[in-house]
């Protein structure tokens, strides 16, 4: 693929288009208007989302008018994290990599015309393997990823007390015992001091620990003490 503005600098920001997201991603461009008018439609967060898009227009070759929209980083994460699929991600870290370029010169107060961001984006894709390896390295967990995550730890903390009816988890004292012991071991396993601080590589690892946890003894024989006495009652 030959270098493309993925990102773009407009009113003093990095951003990217409807348009351009998706061309890269080969998705209608009605497709991506559709997610990015139900975000801002939404009855909650609705100003917040609002700060992330600019409704625009373009003209086609013909020259009729259609609209598009304008994303800064936070409108581009909203988005294209739901696509999927290991050519979406491609197409996302080399997205993640381009805004921290341009952001960077951004912060340097050094405005870059058309051509040098063209150019620049250029350079990341010719070094391309070493930076989405690097990316992954430091980028946390996305939106998506972070709420299967929790799901996950969730329902695991229902199983080992003995599911949402059972007495333990209706004891806040012990589910919230059961849940600080989860992490004292995900702490442990993942040297991680909190779960937002989980890089993206480290997903799989983060779900197979969690498939494989189980309380310690000690508080395992409490679950299970407080289920039957409680029962008995």
């Amino acid at each position: 693929m030959m270098a493309e503005e993925l990102v773009i600098m407009h009113d003093r920001q990095a951003v990217t288009t409807s348009l351009q997201v998706a061309k890269v991603f080969e998705k209608p461009h009605r497709s991506v208007l559709r997610a990015i008018d139900a975000k801002i439609q939404s009855a909650q967060f609705c100003a917040d989302y609002q700060k992330m898009f600019v409704a625009d227009t373009y003209k086609d070759s013909q020259g009729r008018t259609y609209p598009m929209y304008y994303m800064n980083r936070d409108g581009f994460t909203f988005i294209a994290f739901g696509f999927t699929g290991a050519k979406a991600d491609q197409f996302k870290l080399k997205y993640i990599d381009a805004f921290n370029r341009m952001e960077k010169q951004l912060q340097q107060q050094k405005p870059l015309s058309l051509p040098e961001q063209i150019s620049l984006i250029a350079k990341g894709y010719e070094n391309l393997s070493a930076d989405v390896e690097d990316i992954k390295n430091r980028m946390g967990l996305p939106s998506n990823m972070a709420h299967s995550f929790s799901k996950k730890r969730n329902a695991k903390i229902i199983n080992v007390l003995g599911g949402k009816k059972s007495n333990a988890y209706c004891d806040k004292n012990i589910r919230a015992k059961t849940y600080r012991a989860l992490f004292s071991s995900y702490r442990e396993t993942l040297d991680q001091d909190r779960y937002n601080d989980l890089p993206m590589k480290d997903f799989d690892k983060v779900i197979d620990f969690v498939n494989n946890w189980y309380p310690p003894f000690e508080l395992q024989q409490e679950i299970q003490q407080t289920n039957a006495q409680l029962a008995i009652v």
